[in-house]
């Protein structure tokens, strides 16, 4: 039985870390690639929308779209990088209650 509630344990902690890898590697990706084009901090632009209006974004497949209706500059958004900013945008969204630490 301890087997059991130590493998739920580790396999928990394993899951909490991969869902927090998303939003970081979202936060690192929106600095490196849409910071500078953007002209504003991750923190800003994530709070442009709820956490709702996040999610109903990126379930209709419009979150490259929106990107660049906020960001004009930006001219293309790899596909492969939008489940990682969504993962940032929702988890620091205007009403999370989250600030990212470095925006």
């Amino acid at each position: 039985m301890s087997k059991l509630i130590l493998l739920s344990v580790i396999y928990l902690s394993i899951s909490v870390t991969v869902i927090n890898a998303d939003v970081i590697k979202g936060q690192k990706l929106f600095t490196k690639k849409l910071k500078n084009a953007c002209n504003m901090t991750g923190a800003r632009m994530a709070s442009k929308h709820s956490q709702d209006e996040w999610e109903t974004i990126y379930d209709k497949g419009a979150l490259e779209k929106e990107i660049k209706k906020i960001c004009p500059k930006i001219k293309n958004v790899k596909e492969k990088y939008l489940p990682h900013y969504y993962d940032f945008f929702y988890e620091y969204a205007n009403d999370s209650g989250n600030i990212p630490s470095c925006s």
